[in-house]
C-alpha cells in the first residue's frame, strides 16, 4: 500500500480543463477558501476573546481550596489530601497542584492553552483522516471547520465560564479530551514510524496515559473506553482493513489503563468518604428508569441549542472542499485512488460493511456513553446532578466531532455531484452519469443554505460571548477591588474580614449555605487570606 505524501497532498487539484466555462462548480470552488475564511475568521475571533479572557479568571469555589492547599501542602501535598480525603482523583489533583503552584498565574493561562491545544490536535486529526482515506487536505476549509467546533463546544452550552475559564472544572471535563485526541496522534505517528521501538513506547505510553485519565474523569473514562473498545474491534486484522495488530493493541492498553485508573480512584479513601456522603441505592429498575430520564433532560437541553448544527454544515463545507480538490481522471481513466475512502480496486469485501460501522457506531456510542455518565451523575450529585453541565463535555467533543464528520461525508457526495464529466460529457470516467442540470442546481443551491446555517450559527454564539465577557471583567474589577481591602485588613492585624459574594458561572461562592460549619467555600477563602472567619459583608 503506498502512502500519500505532503507532495501528492499539495498536487491534488483539479487539472486545467475544469477551468471550462460549462464547470458549474468552478465558481464554487473558487469561492471556498472565501467562505471558510469568513466562517473560520468569526469563530477566531469568538475563541480569541474567550482565551483573552483568561487574564480575568479570579477565585471561585473550588478554587479557592485548590489555592490555599497548594500554597500550604505543596503539588504533592494536595495530590495526597485528595487521595485521602477528598475524591481518590489523583490525576485532577497533580494537575491542580501544578497549575495553582504560581498563585493564579496557571489558570490565567490555562484557557489560551485548551483554545489552541485541543484547536491544533482537531486539525492535525482532520489531516490524518484525509491522509488514510487518501483523500486532499483542504487547509482552509478544515481549519474553519475545527474552529466552529472549538467555538460551539465553548460558547452554545449552558455554562460557558465553567467549560473555558473555570480551572477546576476544565482539568476535570475539558482537558481529557484535549489529551484524548493528542494521544490518538501520538499513536498514529508511531504507527507510522521506521523507528522499531515507537510502536512499542506509544503502546506502553497508551497504558499510562489511559491509568491517568482513569483518575482524572469519570465520564471520560465512560466515553473514551467505549470508543477506545469499538475501535479496536474495527481494526482487527480478520476485518481486512488493517496488516496488523497495533491500532487494535493500542486501543487494548488504553482501556487498560482507564480499567487500573478507576479501580485506583474507586478503591482509595477519598472515593470512599465521597460515597458515604452520598450512599448510593441498589440498582434496580426504577432508578434506571430515573437515570434515562436525566439522560432524556441532557439531550433534551443540548438539542434545544439550534447552534449545534453549524458543525454540520461545517462538516458539509469541509466534505465539499475536499471533494472539489479531488483530482479527476480523464475520460476513459481508472478511478481516483482513495475517492471513495477505500485503495481503489482493493476488492475487499468488508468495505462495505466497515464504512457502515464506521457511519453506524458514533450516535449509539455517544449515547450509551452519555447514559453512563448520566447514571454516574444521579448517583454522585443527587436529583440535579444531571444539571452539572460542565460534565457534559466528555460526550459533547465526540457528539460535535460526529456533526462535523457526518457533514462532511454528506458534502463529498453533493460535491461529486457538482464537478462536471469529461468533455465527452458520458460520465466523470469512474462510472457515473452526469446529473441533470435541475439536480445540480438543487445541490448547489443546498450547499449555499448550509454556508448561511454555518455563519449563522457562529454569529449566534456573539451575545454569549458578550455576556460572558461582561460578566468575567465585571467580576475581576469587582474581585481585585475586595481583596486590596480584605488584605489591608490583614495586614492591620485582623483576624476576621468581611466579604461579599461575587457570583459567576452558577459557582459557589462564600455563605452559599446558611451554616458557616457546612461552608467550605468560606472556609477555603479564610485559609487563603489566613484569617480565622470571614463575615458577610
Amino acid at each position: 500500500m503506498s502512502r500519500t505524501t505532503l507532495s501528492d497532498l499539495g498536487d491534488a487539484r483539479m487539472p486545467d480543463d475544469d477551468e471550462q466555462s460549462g464547470d458549474p462548480a468552478r465558481g464554487l470552488r473558487q469561492a471556498l477558501p472565501w467562505i471558510a475564511l469568513v466562517i473560520g475568521t468569526g469563530a477566531g475571533a469568538l475563541l480569541s476573546v474567550g482565551a483573552f479572557l483568561g487574564l480575568y479568571v479570579r477565585p471561585t469555589s473550588d478554587g479557592w481550596c485548590a489555592l490555599w492547599k497548594t500554597r500550604d501542602m505543596g503539588v504533592l501535598g494536595i495530590t495526597s489530601d485528595f487521595y485521602l480525603t477528598q475524591n481518590g482523583r489523583v490525576t485532577n489533583a497533580l494537575l491542580t497542584g501544578l497549575l495553582y503552584s504560581d498563585g493564579m498565574r496557571g489558570p490565567k493561562l490555562l484557557p489560551a492553552f485548551l483554545v489552541v491545544a485541543l484547536g491544533a490536535g482537531l486539525f492535525l486529526l482532520a489531516r490524518v483522516v484525509l491522509r488514510a482515506l487518501r483523500l486532499p487536505f483542504p487547509a482552509a476549509a478544515t481549519a474553519a471547520a475545527v474552529l466552529v467546533v472549538e467555538a460551539l463546544l465553548f460558547f452554545a452550552g449552558t455554562r460557558s465560564y465553567q467549560a473555558l475559564l473555570w480551572a477546576p472544572a476544565t482539568i476535570s471535563h475539558t482537558l481529557p479530551s484535549v489529551l484524548g485526541v493528542w494521544a490518538v496522534l501520538s499513536a498514529v505517528w508511531a504507527a507510522r514510524s521506521s523507528r522499531r521501538w515507537a510502536r512499542g513506547g506509544a503502546v506502553g505510553g497508551a497504558a499510562v496515559l489511559g491509568t491517568a485519565a482513569g483518575m482524572l474523569s469519570e465520564p471520560f473514562v465512560a466515553m473514551s473506553g467505549l470508543v477506545a473498545a469499538a475501535a479496536g474491534v474495527l481494526c482487527l486484522p480478520r476485518f481486512g482493513r488493517t496488516r496488523d495488530r497495533f491500532a487494535s493493541t493500542w486501543c487494548a492498553a488504553w482501556c487498560l489503563g482507564l480499567l487500573v485508573g478507576l479501580v485506583l480512584l474507586t478503591t482509595s479513601p477519598g472515593a470512599r468518604w465521597r460515597r458515604a456522603q452520598q450512599p448510593k441505592e441498589p440498582l434496580t429498575l426504577s432508578g434506571v428508569g430515573e437515570a434515562v430520564g436525566d439522560w432524556y433532560r441532557i439531550w433534551e437541553t443540548i438539542g434545544g441549542q439550534w447552534a449545534y448544527v453549524g458543525a454540520l454544515a461545517a462538516g458539509v463545507l469541509l466534505g465539499l472542499a475536499v471533494s472539489l480538490s479531488v483530482r479527476r481522471p480523464d475520460a476513459g481513466g481508472a478511478r481516483p485512488h482513495g475517492a471513495d475512502g477505500e485503495d481503489a480496486g482493493s476488492g475487499r469485501a468488508s468495505g462495505g460493511t466497515f464504512r457502515v460501522a464506521v457511519l453506524a457506531l458514533p450516535l449509539p456510542l455517544i449515547a450509551l456513553g452519555s447514559l453512563v455518565a448520566a447514571y454516574g451523575l444521579r448517583s454522585g450529585y443527587g436529583v440535579d446532578g444531571w444539571t452539572y453541565a460542565r460534565t457534559w463535555t466528555s460526550f459533547v467533543v465526540p457528539f460535535l466531532l460526529a456533526l462535523c464528520g457526518y457533514g462532511a461525508w454528506l458534502g463529498y457526495g453533493l460535491g461529486r455531484g457538482l464537478v462536471a464529466p469529461p468533455a465527452d460529457g458520458e460520465g466523470d470516467g469512474a462510472g457515473r452519469a452526469a446529473p441533470p442540470p435541475g439536480v445540480r442546481a438543487s445541490r448547489l443551491a443546498a450547499l449555499v443554505a448550509t454556508g448561511a446555517v454555518a455563519v449563522a450559527s457562529t454569529a449566534a454564539l456573539v451575545p454569549a460571548v458578550r455576556t460572558l465577557t461582561t460578566q468575567t471583567v465585571a467580576r475581576s474589577l469587582a474581585w481585585d477591588r475586595q481583596d486590596a481591602r480584605i488584605r489591608a485588613e490583614v495586614a492591620a492585624g485582623r483576624s476576621e474580614v468581611g466579604y461579599r459574594p461575587l457570583h459567576i458561572g452558577s459557582l459557589a461562592e462564600p455563605f452559599f449555605t446558611k451554616v458557616y460549619e457546612k461552608d467550605w467555600a468560606a472556609r477555603c477563602t479564610a485559609e487563603y487570606y489566613g484569617v480565622d472567619r470571614i463575615n458577610r459583608s
